[in-house]
């Protein structure tokens, strides 16, 4: 995950794992592993691979035929949502997953920025929303990820929906089309990690690099003059958004809850 604190060490720091099961038409797979940056326990290991040295970092989903069952047939492409407060790694995460698994990665804000870039129709809807200082509905967000879900990329090679649904409404909408992920990742970090991560970040706006004043410094006097910091980077501001978070979390996760892996992220 992004600037992990260099004062944590493997020997001290909790792993962090999660295990959860889901089993569709012809295919089991396992979510196992760490997302940490030393290797996963030897228990793990053994449940990815015998043979194979595993990887220090990232999420671990193998599949039947890898331990030696032979499917009747090909597996869909794997299917991911996961959700986490702000500062929680999520970014970094995503960038792992879609590395290792191919997955095509599905971002609601990168979605709209586009959407409204190309003068689509759903795009026009939403920059009325958009110039009128409103929040996007939830009905436009959803055509829009559908939209997305549909697309030769994506069903060929599988999604990776970064913080959507947001709403109990959103989970509803893709529920009634019976849009459904295999694995629903849930990143669990403790408020005050959150609150301090948040608070002493810094942006260079030369590199785009990010630092942060006690757990990542700037390399140089001359990098840290120009660092800047967001504007929703304060104490007040981040409690208000970790408080959104937590609402809108805990009324997604009871669709979910039979895809459940939370994971308690350390740093």
């Amino acid at each position: 995950m992004a600037a992990s604190s260099p004062a944590a060490t493997a020997t001290t720091t909790p792993p962090i794992a999660g295990t959860a099961i889901h089993r569709g038409p012809g295919a089991a797979r396992l979510l196992s592993g760490s997302l940490s940056r030393r290797s996963p326990p030897a228990s793990t290991a053994q449940a990815v691979s015998s043979s194979a040295a595993p990887k220090p970092r990232g999420l671990l989903l193998p599949c039947r035929a890898a331990e030696g069952a032979a499917p009747a047939r090909a597996e869909a492409p794997l299917k991911v949502m996961i959700s986490g407060a702000p500062a929680s790694g999520k970014g970094t995460q995503c960038r792992m997953i879609v590395e290792k698994y191919g997955l095509v990665h599905i971002s609601t804000g990168d979605l709209l920025r586009a959407e409204v870039s190309s003068g689509t129709d759903i795009g026009k809807k939403a920059k009325e929303y958009m110039d009128s200082g409103m929040l996007v509905p939830d009905q436009v967000v959803t055509d829009m990820v559908v939209s997305r879900l549909s697309q030769p990329d994506v069903r060929e090679r599988g999604w990776l929906l970064d913080g959507y649904p947001r709403s109990y409404a959103q989970a509803q909408s893709l529920e009634s089309m019976k849009i459904r992920p295999d694995i629903f990742i849930l990143l669990e970090v403790p408020d005050d990690n959150l609150i301090d991560r948040c608070v002493g970040r810094r942006l260079d706006p030369v590199t785009g690099k990010i630092y942060h004043v006690k757990n990542f410094p700037p390399e140089n006097e001359e990098i840290s003059a120009r660092l800047t910091t967001r504007s929703d980077d304060t104490f007040e501001k981040v409690k208000s958004r970790l408080e959104t978070y937590k609402q809108n979390s805990e009324a997604v996760i009871p669709t979910y809850s039979d895809l459940l892996n939370q994971v308690l992220v350390y740093f």
